[in-house]
């Protein structure tokens, strides 16, 4: 199965290619948008980002960029999980897009997909333990906190606090709940 395009009321998810890297690049390089991950990222890091995620992509899980009307609002992904027939939620916008609903409605499309059409058993997401925001949308669209963990160093900026968290939700409980 490749990565189908995706929709929902107000986003168009096109599969992740190599001709949105402007769009990484614009989003990686806002200190914002990446206070929570490893930082901002230069052209070429967020090139290198771009290659890792093409690699891991197919069987339906992959990166999606997210379009309003013809706007670049931002990215949603499935990344191969912890084990088979897991998958790790990801999204990142743009700071135009916060606190619109767009980042829960594409996390919502992106359970939708894992669970309906790629058939995945478990789905969960990770954030900072101090993301309070992402945290919120976690459990808005259904996922329950499960551990804390401190994180791998090379998941936030150099001298972050690694506390971190861990949501998810399993296919049963989520298609009980749809």
């Amino acid at each position: 199965m490749s990565q189908p395009i995706l929709r929902t009321e107000r986003l168009r998810l096109a599969p992740l290619s190599a001709g949105h890297l402007e769009h990484l690049v614009e989003l990686s390089a806002d200190p914002e948008v990446m206070r929570y991950l490893a930082g901002v990222l230069t052209r070429e890091q967020a090139a290198d980002e771009l290659r890792r995620t093409l690699a891991y992509a197919g069987g339906g899980i992959g990166c999606w960029a997210g379009f309003v009307d013809a706007a670049f609002a931002g990215f949603w992904s499935l990344r191969p999980g912890d084990a088979p027939g897991e998958a790790e939620l990801g999204y990142r916008m743009l700071r135009g897009f916060w606190r619109k609903g767009l980042g829960k409605e594409g996390a919502r499309e992106m359970l939708r997909h894992g669970f309906r059409d790629v058939g995945l058993d478990r789905i969960y997401a990770r954030t900072a333990a101090r993301n309070t925001v992402s945290q919120a949308t976690m459990a808005s669209i259904g996922l329950k906190h499960v551990r804390d963990f401190i994180a791998d160093p090379e998941y936030f900026a150099p001298g972050d606090d690694l506390h971190a968290v861990e949501y998810a939700v399993g296919r049963e409980e989520w298609l009980a709940k749809s």
